[in-house]
């Protein structure tokens, strides 16, 4: 079964560049001129979400610069100590639905600091790929296509964020304890 699911995986990709060309050119779609035509529609969406990813990302430098990440880490790091939650991993949940760059980055240090086996350095990375970067994406993409009223896509993206970084600290603990 193993030979078979290899055998897939490295001939997937080939296939695929080989018999996109071949079925548009049987079905006589420009190739090329589409490929360029798609290049410009992408070109022109990514000139349209510089300013909002801008705007995160000095929005992201003013939060950590000014303390008031760590200001809310202090406030919350009594309780989380007192359910056991280990206090290294709260950074991530409020880095995690800002932004993907900077909570990879401290979830690296994490892992590079405790290692990968640790149970920082599970749920660390159990957060990473249980939650998403709720804020980044709404503020990029919803402002690239003119969404101004987000309100209800904010609250349900920051509870499914806080209800992965719950989930991800009960399986953990389930799994790995």
């Amino acid at each position: 079964m193993y030979a078979l699911v290899s055998l897939i995986s490295a001939w997937a990709i080939p296939i695929m560049i080989v018999f996109i060309p071949l079925y548009a050119a049987y079905r006589k779609v420009p190739v090329y001129e589409s490929f360029v035509e798609g290049a410009k529609d992408g070109f022109d969406t990514a000139i349209k979400i510089i300013p909002h990813l801008v705007g995160m990302m000095v929005a992201i430098s003013v939060f950590r610069a000014s303390g008031a990440m760590d200001m809310l880490i202090g406030w919350m790091r009594p309780f989380f100590e007192s359910i056991g939650v280990p206090t290294e991993v709260l950074p991530l949940a409020i880095l995690r639905p800002i932004t993907g760059a900077g909570s990879l980055a401290f979830t690296t240090d994490l892992i590079e600091q405790f290692g990968p086996d640790s149970m920082i350095g599970r749920i660390a990375s159990t957060v990473q790929g249980s939650t998403d970067t709720t804020l980044y994406v709404i503020t990029v993409y919803f402002g690239a296509i003119g969404i101004r009223k987000a309100g209800y896509a904010l609250k349900v993206g920051l509870i499914s964020d806080a209800v992965g970084f719950i989930a991800s600290l009960a399986i953990c603990y389930f799994v790995f304890s």
